[in-house]
């Protein structure tokens, strides 16, 4: 072997020891198609991260979406015959003033005949929803609830910002107030 051999294949050797010995001089000697393997696949990765991100969002979302328009078509359900609830309410009101004149009269079973169609008309609207809202004189006025109509002067001092008379009763459907109780509030 010649000397510029044996110096070449010990500087080899050299080499080869140090680039076991300290990775980092492996990388720089090394080709870059590892790194820009590694770089790809980081990359791809975190397009998957993205994606699998995306994917979660756009499923929270939808699964929201469902319970939403699933509520709505509950409520939907619940007040669908508000509107007919309504217009019956002044017939309520009107079998409510012809109980009290009849119960005046001396014929009875005419009242009982009343009374009888008031009581099943009542049960079949409770039947679909409809609840009056109870109100009573010397019950604390609640502005969310009870529509005053006028404020008069208290006839003594435990009915001051109370309820004196109910003019006309109120009534929900489900939760919802159809129509408010208007009272009068003493002050």
């Amino acid at each position: 072997m010649s000397k510029k051999s044996k110096v070449e294949e010990m500087e080899g050797e050299l080499n080869d020891s140090q680039i076991a010995e300290n990775p980092e001089l492996n990388d720089a000697t090394s080709e870059t198609t590892p790194e820009e393997e590694l770089s790809v696949e980081d990359q791809l990765r975190e397009e998957l991260a993205k994606e699998k991100d995306k994917f979660l969002r756009l499923f929270a979302e939808f699964e929201n979406f469902k319970k939403r328009t699933s509520k709505e078509r509950m409520d939907l359900f619940k007040t669908a015959g508000q509107e007919v609830m309504v217009s019956l309410l002044p017939i309520l009101d009107d079998f409510d003033r012809a109980l009290k004149e009849l119960s005046k009269s001396e014929d009875k079973e005419m009242f009982k005949g009343v009374e009888l169609i008031n009581n099943k008309f009542r049960e079949t609207l409770k039947a679909k929803g409809l609840e009056q809202i109870e109100v009573g004189e010397g019950d604390v006025f609640d502005a969310e609830v009870h529509d005053a109509i006028t404020q008069i002067p208290a006839p003594n001092k435990k009915l001051k910002g109370k309820i004196i008379d109910v003019v006309e009763k109120g009534f929900k459907l489900g939760e919802r107030i159809i129509r408010h109780p208007k009272v009068v509030v003493g002050n």
